[in-house]
Formats: structure tokens, C-alpha cells, sequence
């Protein structure tokens, strides 16, 4: 038995428990302007970064850290960009709670079909990509929130080439480390 479908009045189904990619949009756009409206600061979070990591690091390095010259220009203070950075986590903790996705998966099936199913392998691979994305976004002055979205909001030209960079260079990426063969069945 067929079921019609009038696909001119029928949008593409997205798979349950997504966000609307365009709500999600309108929301981080909100966020921004209240941001600036409220805390007159943009949204950004590698700086807080930088100050965790010296916080944390301090009882077990010390003065390593406190005569860091790079971290003494991060100290901790428990501000916005602190605050920020607490509210991502529980964003992203409230977001797949109530869209039912939240699950511990340490190999993703997407990985596993590349590279295997070592979960050392995956851990390492996590943390090395993480640190290189950190680099990168500390060497471009901000991150995708930072750059990415609050200054393309302010149409500024450093955030506008992040932008592009980061979605060609993520594509070249994928291309690399998940590219298929055109012969069904053979990798290259």
C-alpha cells in the first residue's frame, strides 16, 4: 500500500529529536544581542578557556603557571566568560536531555567505520584535534563564537575570513580522512 506524498506542501522530515536549524539560528542571534545589550561583551570562549586550564593546572604545576606569561594574562575570575562557558555545557546537557539524544558513545560509528574501534585511538585523536583547534582559534584571536559568530555579526573582515577558512579547511578536511571510493565496496 503507497502512501502519497505531495512533496510541493510537505517539508523534508528531519530525524526525531533534532533541533529546527533555523530556530536554533534565530535563538544564537537572540543570544548574541542580548549579549551585547546585556553584558556589553560578545560572545566568545577561548579566553575562558585559557583561564580554566591555568586554574586547574595551578595546584598541580604552581609556579609554572602563576609565572606563565601567557596565563597571567588569563586570570580566573569567576565572569562572564567563565559564566558563558558554564552555560555552553549546560546548554548543550539541557538540549540532548530533552531531545532525548544525550548518550555516552567514546567511538562514534562514523570513526569506527575509518579508523577503527580503539577507544585509545578515538581518546587520542579527540585530544589531538581538540588541541590544534584550540591553537588555531588562540593564533586567530577567537574561536566560532567569538569570530564566527559575534564579529560575521558585526561584518568584521577577520571574522568574515575565519568564517570562510573554517568551512573550506573543514571540508578539505572531511574530503581527506572520509573520502570514499567511486568503486563501490574499495577505499582509496
Amino acid at each position: 500500500m503507497s502512501q502519497s506524498n505531495n512533496s510541493s506542501t510537505s517539508t523534508p522530515a528531519r530525524p526525531r529529536g533534532r533541533w529546527n536549524p533555523y530556530l536554533v539560528g534565530a535563538g544564537i542571534g537572540v543570544l548574541s544581542w542580548a549579549a551585547f545589550a546585556l553584558a556589553n561583551k560578545p560572545l566568545g570562549i577561548t579566553s575562558s578557556l585559557e583561564a580554566v586550564a591555568g586554574f586547574c593546572a595551578e595546584p598541580v604545576l604552581g609556579r609554572l603557571v602563576t609565572k606563565n606569561a601567557y596565563l597571567a594574562k588569563y586570570p580566573f575570575d569567576l565572569n562572564y566568560g567563565v559564566l558563558f562557558l558554564g552555560g555552553v555545557f549546560l546548554g548543550a546537557l539541557l538540549s540532548a536531555l530533552v531531545s532525548r539524544t544525550w548518550r555516552v558513545e567514546v567511538v562514534p560509528a562514523v570513526w569506527r567505520g575509518r579508523f577503527g574501534s580503539s577507544r585509545l585511538g578515538r581518546l587520542v585523536g579527540a585530544f589531538l584535534g581538540g588541541m590544534v583547534i584550540m591553537f588555531g582559534a588562540r593564533l586567530a584571536g577567537g574561536c566560532t563564537s567569538g569570530h564566527g559568530i559575534s564579529g560575521s555579526l558585526q561584518l568584521a573582515l577577520s571574522s568574515w575570513v575565519f568564517f570562510i577558512t573554517l568551512f573550506v579547511s573543514g571540508i578539505v578536511t572531511a574530503a581527506i580522512l572520509f573520502r570514499r571510493s567511486a568503486t563501490p565496496g574499495r577505499e582509496d
